[in-house]
């Protein structure tokens, strides 16, 4: 009997035991199930979540290498694209557009033909000093006084914005399309490189060019000097110098003109005006027909010099003559006397224009210096110099001292026959065609 108990005893702790272990062995399995499925979960949710934003940064440089637009890189194929065709314009020669010219002069008056031989200044339209707005007095005065040009100084210009809307908005007011010119030859002669507000390019001095020689590099000076005036409204550069200077005390000119060998100076200047003219600039050769052996400044009196023709031949010329040959639209004959010539100043003197036109076979504008220099003023009145001027052979005059005394000196000369229509007409065909040739009228 004990001995069953014993066993009974013995058997019943042992199915305690087997129940408690399998119960914790349930217990211990199903704790972490609870546990480790929600920390999956989560891990999976992150790393769900945060693929997009991986792809997202990995496809925003290739959506911006598209971007890679390699237009930047084309850009430098536009140049020469546009440089050719404005090559084959610009060298188009005047007679092409003769038939325009002549359709359009059969329409103006004798007295609007006169004034588009007149070039003058902001000031003369807006009766001011320093002009630097072109408003109702600019417009009356073209109106009235049909100019067929204005040259614009540094008084006038202040910025690049109010230089664009002084340069175009005189451009607007005129019924035939204006000549708009400006003295930008670097160095001491600049009216917009110098002012940094106006952002054209200040360059140096011709000379600096003419020591180094390199055709490329004045080419480049022309082009860009073409376009940044361009931006402003100017159709017309007084530039280049094309003086050689044969005398070491001439001041005048000096370092504006390119070298004292004529051969270095006419290839600068061949190159500066094929710049220039290709992109859409007018070229002025000066100062005809060579002022680079006089001593005395023009500006204020009488200026001679005593180079024979030969002379002239040799040495001056020859960059006036390359200039020519590279298509220059503008010669400007200058206010010296050279008394193997004439005893009169070279921009009144019919020899010198002659030596132009069938020597060096110049068929474009001929301008006379600014005939406000006193080279002119001490002796000449506004109507003897316009009226003198054109009898010699002058298409265009330049800044007359007085305007109404200069139209009435040569409407009366007209009137009296020393001067005819026939030959306004000349110039002021040749002016219009000019002006077609460069897309100045259309």
């Amino acid at each position: 009997m004990k001995a069953l108990k014993i066993i009974g005893s013995v058997l019943a702790t042992l199915v305690c035991v087997t129940l408690l272990v399998y119960a914790g062995s349930i217990a211990m399995t199903a704790l972490p199930m609870d546990h480790q499925e929600p920390a999956m979960m989560n891990a999976d949710q992150v790393f769900e979540e945060e693929k997009p934003h991986v792809e997202e940064t990995e496809e925003q440089p290739e959506e911006e290498q598209p971007e890679e637009e390699k237009p930047a890189e084309e850009q430098p194929e536009e140049v020469p694209q546009e440089e050719e065709p404005q090559e084959e314009q610009t060298l188009t020669p005047l007679s092409d557009y003769e038939e325009q010219a002549r359709a359009y002069l059969e329409k103006m008056t004798l007295e609007e033909k006169i004034w588009q031989m007149i070039m003058t200044t902001p000031d003369k339209l807006a009766g001011q000093a320093n002009a630097t707005r072109a408003g109702e007095a600019s417009q009356k005065f073209l109106e009235e006084k049909p100019v067929g040009g204005v040259c614009f100084f540094g008084g006038n210009l202040v910025d690049q914005a109010q230089a664009k809307v002084l340069v175009m908005s005189t451009q607007t007011y005129s019924k035939t399309p204006l000549f708009l010119a400006v003295d930008e030859e670097g160095g001491r002669v600049s009216r917009c490189g110098a002012n940094e507000n106006i952002d054209v390019t200040h360059f140096e001095a011709a000379a600096k060019y003419g020591e180094k020689g390199s055709e490329n590099e004045v080419y480049s000076v022309g082009k860009t000097l073409a376009k940044e005036l361009g931006v402003l409204g100017f159709n017309l550069d007084f530039a280049p110098v094309a003086d050689v200077i044969t005398n070491e005390n001439n001041t005048e000119i000096g370092d504006r003109a390119y070298s004292n060998d004529p051969e270095v100076a006419g290839a600068m200047v061949s190159s500066m005006v094929k710049g220039m003219q290709r992109n859409g600039m007018a070229a002025c050769l000066k100062h005809f027909p060579g002022h680079g052996s006089t001593e005395a400044d023009s500006h204020d009196g009488l200026s001679v010099s005593t180079r024979t023709v030969d002379e002239l031949r040799q040495t001056e010329w020859v960059p006036f003559k390359q200039g020519i040959d590279a298509g220059a639209a503008f010669v400007m004959v200058g206010h010296q006397t050279n008394k193997n010539l004439s005893e009169l100043p070279a921009s009144l003197s019919a020899v010198t224009y002659t030596h132009l036109r069938q020597e060096l076979g110049f068929q474009g504008l001929a301008i006379t210096d600014a005939l406000n220099m006193g080279a002119i003023t001490d002796y000449y009145t506004s109507a003897q110099a316009a009226v003198m001027a054109v009898q010699a052979g002058a298409d265009i005059l330049l800044m007359p001292n007085d305007l109404g005394t200069a139209v009435k000196g040569i409407t009366e000369a007209i009137e009296a026959g020393t001067l005819t229509e026939a030959r306004i007409d000349e110039s002021v065909l040749r002016i219009l065609e000019t002006k077609y040739m460069f897309g100045i009228m259309q």
